[in-house]
């Protein structure tokens, strides 16, 4: 196998026997297959397309198989066999369909031709076959390959924002098309360097367009986030906890156990949940909050005495220790784990009935969430106001992908040396080294704001933008420092639509990604001054002299 999508690869080079995500080489394989299936299908619905013939059927269904190759979302054979044979339907209907309409078509490549083998061993076989022959590609340049393979991942980013939104009645047809588009070019050879980055800068345009949508979608049904302190000690009571990034796997959720007497609890990602009036306020056994980032959940699920959804990325390989009260859903997926085909939560209901629960109650704590840009920028006059006035020196805005690196404590212990004159913006896992610490406040401001899940990114970004407006001066010129973490593929793409906006002088790490040649890393740098975090003490000593 060859996979390099997440910052944790093997020797940071690339995992060659085994996923360290726990990704069997079978698995990686299939996924290959699929993504290949996928670039067929791109190409026909881009001649389907000139045609007037959009089916959005095939628009989510793109997205959500992409999706499902995203690191730690899901590693059942099964499911990817099916995903396959269903690309090939899809692919062969819309065929028929314009062969209605033209009568005869122009021939189509062997690429929109291919039949997949009909057994897994099989295809698993042509997935590294197709593999082998994408990575062979290297040979010819090296560079465009590690752009390729940027476009490729920061795809499976967008996928992810694109699902959660069409769930919400958000779709565009232009993000669909380029998803399309870029997939049947990946195999283009007659494109220089310089057309490559063009399109990985369209990666991040297309993005922003699918993080505005999915805001859209969540702010239009749940309304917009409330700063809101949300318990991180347990209730007696049975329980339920949800992970993941989908609120409206969530309200579903809630919907059904609403006067059971079963608390839910919010589990990584989906902490910021509770900041939504239309989540927190509807539903009051939305109680609180259960660990931290999703590298821990072998170690707190076990002690988690409810059944555990898995609404999205991040599922880790499970201990058997818990493995039987675990529920995945959507495009999730585990083999042999209980796999909800819809949002009928009865048995995870009936599990959560038949479990002990919480018989005690914990000492209080709490975190503070929902610090969206309406919150933030509601009180943008006394932000300014205190900027001119030399109370607050500097923004800092610490956020991204946790992961199991000890060297990730980078990111807790620059927080914690931030001098007391300078605000925290936070969003996504990352926020987890140090979401609980007490920062206090530079008046009524509070000097450390979680700003949500990764796809708030919108959120942070417009909170910038609407900063330098109120300046009068460009977002580079801002005393803000962006302090990044990334682990997967959202954190790709999320890095992309930065540099598409034009954002200089940001700080990646723990290391910088795999995928990305020394002369990509280079361009990149020289364009935009990206660089790799270094100490906490030189990065804040650099920033601060901005």
């Amino acid at each position: 196998m060859f996979c390099s999508q997440c910052e944790q690869t093997a020797g940071g080079e690339a995992c060659y026997q085994w996923g360290a995500c726990g990704k069997s080489p079978e698995v990686d394989a299939l996924q290959d297959l699929m993504t290949y299936c996928l670039r067929g299908l791109g190409e026909v619905a881009l001649r389907a397309r000139e045609y007037g013939i959009i089916s959005q059927e095939v628009d989510n269904f793109t997205v959500e198989t992409l999706f499902s190759t995203l690191t730690n979302v899901n590693f059942d054979p099964e499911r990817f066999g099916d995903y396959i044979q269903r690309t090939i339907q899809l692919r062969e209907q819309l065929k028929a369909q314009i062969q209605l309409v033209t009568g005869t078509p122009k021939p189509w490549t062997d690429l929109a031709n291919f039949q997949p083998a009909a057994t897994l061993e099989d295809q698993a076989e042509q997935g590294r076959d197709f593999e082998y022959k994408f990575i062979s590609s290297a040979a010819k340049n090296v560079d465009i390959f590690s752009l390729k393979l940027t476009i490729l991942y920061g795809l499976k980013g967008i996928a992810a924002y694109a699902y959660h939104a069409a769930e919400l009645g958000q779709t565009d047809p232009t993000v669909y098309a380029f998803f399309h588009q870029a997939l049947a070019d990946l195999g283009r050879s007659d494109m220089s360097l310089e057309q490559w980055l063009e399109v990985a800068l369209k990666v991040g345009e297309i993005n922003f367009k699918a993080m505005e949508l999915l805001d859209a979608g969540n702010t239009g049904n749940f309304g917009h986030p409330v700063p809101t302190p949300v318990p991180l000690n347990a209730k007696p009571g049975k329980a339920i906890l949800v992970s993941g990034h989908d609120l409206k796997q969530l309200e579903a959720l809630l919907e059904q156990t609403e006067n059971t007497g079963i608390y839910i609890y919010t589990h990584g990602e989906m902490l910021p949940a509770h900041a939504y009036p239309g989540l927190k306020q509807k539903y009051p056994h939305l109680y609180g909050h259960y660990g931290t980032a999703w590298q821990n959940q072998t170690k707190e699920f076990p002690a988690f005495p409810g059944p555990v959804v898995m609404t999205t990325n991040c599922i880790m390989p499970p201990h058997n220790s818990y493995k039987d009260k675990v529920f995945t859903l959507g495009a999730v997926g585990w083999p042999g784990m209980a796999h909800l085909e819809t949002t009928d939560f009865a048995p995870v209901i009936q599990k959560a009935l038949e479990l002990p629960g919480f018989t005690e109650a914990g000492e209080p704590r709490q975190v503070f969430t929902g610090f969206a840009r309406n919150a933030v920028l509601s009180v943008a006059g006394e932000v300014i106001d205190a900027v001119k006035r030399g109370d607050i020196r500097h923004f800092f805005l610490v956020g991204g992908c946790d992961g199991a690196k000890p060297v990730r404590d980078y990111y807790r212990e620059l927080v914690e040396k931030v001098p007391q004159d300078c605000v925290v913006l936070t969003l996504a896992c990352g926020k987890f080294r140090f979401f609980d610490q007490q920062l206090g406040a530079i008046g009524e401001i509070p000097r450390l704001m979680d700003v949500g899940q990764c796809n708030d990114a919108y959120s942070a970004i417009q909170i910038a933008l609407a900063l330098a407006n109120a300046f009068q001066v460009d977002v580079n010129q801002l005393p803000l420092s962006m302090i990044l973490s990334w682990y997967e593929q959202k954190a790709v793409a999320i890095l992309l639509t930065l540099l598409y906006l034009g954002i200089k002088n940001i700080r990646l790490g723990p290391s910088l990604p795999a995928f990305i040649s020394a002369n990509v890393f280079k361009l990149l740098s020289e364009k935009y001054n990206l660089q790799g975090i270094t100490t906490p003490d030189e990065d804040l000593a650099a920033c601060l002299a901005k």
